[in-house]
């Protein structure tokens, strides 16, 4: 069955981004001038994905908003011949997707949030992208994902290697064998192990392909790590059932979800944008001389 479904959760509070995320969603942080969900959106897109349900929370209209028309805005952008300003603005609304919207009215867990999509799946096949990592890659990583799919109908999730000692801050799995190139047979999927009993360093990184069984399995999953329903504890219950496949992703991954991931990746971005690529530039060499200068002032 063809991959046409995605569900990114968007529901979190993001107290992380305190006091920016007060009464704004993370998710509408911008780099640079996108918001970082439509980063993903866009992924989702050029993957072949058709039809997108966004899980949002209290405070997060603005997503919504955000890719509706603005028809004041619009008739403002025309009437002052501001045409490529214009075009921005109306392909934003015209993505070529189908949006869709539903609440997690309290914050229950990642596994919670992706059982709140049950009726919009249906019993098809679908990703999950999570909207705090950001991918690059020349294919994008949830089409990667559909790729395997299609060729095992099994359920298969992105990792990628991390340092040992940030173990602890991911979903984790402990492999058994690679049965092809970057394709990983697993034992079982542990959430946030401490570091010493970690058993790898292979981390699971915010791209899911999943099948339509884990909703029986969320449906009666226990509360985990931090008393909230993991999606981690629900794939390894599914995986001693059927067969769920680890992914390696090769590519390039931003973390948006914490403030020094989010301030590199806005510089990495910025450092590419047409407007702001060469006087970003400038700006870092004379501020790098500034801070070699300072460093060896204090020595």
């Amino acid at each position: 069955m063809k991959v046409r479904k995605a569900v990114i959760p968007a529901a979190g509070l993001g107290t992380r981004f305190l006091p920016a995320t007060k009464a704004m969603p993370k998710e509408m942080l911008p780099i640079v001038d996108k918001p970082t969900i439509q980063f993903i959106v866009e992924e989702a897109k050029k993957s072949g994905i058709e039809d997108i349900l966004i899980v949002t929370g209290k405070n997060k209209r603005s997503i919504e908003d955000h890719f509706d028309a603005n028809p004041e805005l619009e008739q403002d952008l025309e009437k002052t011949g501001k045409k490529e300003l214009l075009k921005l603005t109306q392909d934003i609304t015209n993505l070529g997707v189908n949006l869709y919207f539903t609440r997690q009215p309290h914050p229950a867990g990642l596994g919670d949030a992706i059982l709140r999509a049950r009726s919009f799946v249906g019993d098809e096949p679908f990703a999950v992208m999570l909207g705090d990592d950001l991918m690059a890659d020349k294919v994008p990583l949830t089409k990667q994902l559909i790729d395997r799919y299609d060729r095992t109908h099994a359920s298969t999730i992105a990792v990628m290697p991390v340092p040992h000692e940030e173990v602890s801050k991911y979903g984790v799995i402990e492999p058994a064998d690679e049965i092809e190139p970057g394709l990983i047979n697993v034992k079982s999927f542990v959430e946030k192990p401490p570091v010493e009993k970690a058993p790898s360093d292979y981390a699971i990184i915010g791209r899911y392909l999943l099948t339509p069984e884990i909703f029986d399995i969320l449906a009666t999953q226990k509360p985990g790590r931090g008393g909230e329903i993991q999606l981690t504890d629900a794939i390894d219950t599914m995986n001693k059932t059927q067969r769920v496949f680890a992914h390696v992703f090769n590519g390039d991954r931003h973390d948006v979800g914490n403030k020094e991931g989010y301030l590199e990746t806005s510089i990495e971005y910025g450092l590419t944008h047409p407007e702001t690529k060469d006087d970003l530039r400038k700006y870092i060499i004379k501020l790098g001389k500034e801070l070699e200068k300072d460093s060896k002032n204090n020595k």
